[in-house]
């Protein structure tokens, strides 16, 4: 399996691809996998030419494709006007809109106050669902306060570990046991197995016009 990360700091060194680096690390606490780094302050100038002329250059074809076939992608943005850069944004552009589907993506942003944790959820969240690809339920943001605190550190480690099982899922889905379906579609509480007997709509209505 692979992992492909993809942080859009502009910076270097950049607490955008420090935040990306943890959660890679967090996921491989929890599965065997490789990891790729498509950093996407190298690759400016060919999306700008992508965008542009409609054509990849070889290095930005390379890392589309990269991206497609991830069995897990990790995606991170610095806060620019409290949504995602447009660095980041001009890169998924140029994803083919199935080419995430199914892909589990972990997501995570930087910024220099709390006040911008939500972009997460109003910008990066919505994006990743519309190319249909499911977002972890933890998605971390990191402000400059953020750094050595443990509360960092838990939400770091608690996203990498839901990245890890979406990408190899080894405990089976619970709800058909704990809400199971009856003969007739409804939910119960019981499994129909322990002896369960049910009455059909059509009967119980027509008791229900008798009296």
């Amino acid at each position: 399996m692979r992992i492909v990360v993809v942080p859009a700091g502009l910076g270097s060194p950049s607490s955008t691809r420090l935040l990306a680096d943890r959660l890679a690390a967090a996921t491989l606490d929890h599965v065997d996998a490789e990891t790729e780094v498509v950093e996407l302050r190298e690759l400016a100038t060919e999306i700008a030419q992508h965008l542009v002329t409609g054509f990849p250059p070889a290095r930005l074809a390379a890392a589309l494709d990269a991206v497609a076939a991830a069995d897990g992608l990790i995606a991170v943005t610095p806060v620019f006007a409290a949504s995602y850069s447009g660095l980041f944004k001009s890169f998924f552009d140029l994803i083919d809109k199935d080419a995430l589907t199914g892909t589990p993506v972990l997501v995570g942003a930087t910024g220099g106050t709390a006040r911008h944790s939500l972009v997460t959820e109003h910008a990066m969240r919505p994006l990743f669902t519309h190319l249909r690809a499911p977002v972890m339920p933890t998605a971390v943001y990191a402000a400059s306060q953020d750094w050595g605190e443990q509360g960092l550190a838990r939400r770091i480690t608690r996203a990498g570990t839901e990245l890890a099982h979406a990408m190899s899922p080894t405990t089976p889905h619970t709800a058909a046991v704990l809400a199971p379906r009856s003969p007739t579609g409804a939910i119960t509480s019981t499994a129909p197995a322990n002896g369960l007997r049910t009455t059909p709509f059509e009967q119980r209505l027509a008791a229900l016009r008798a009296d």
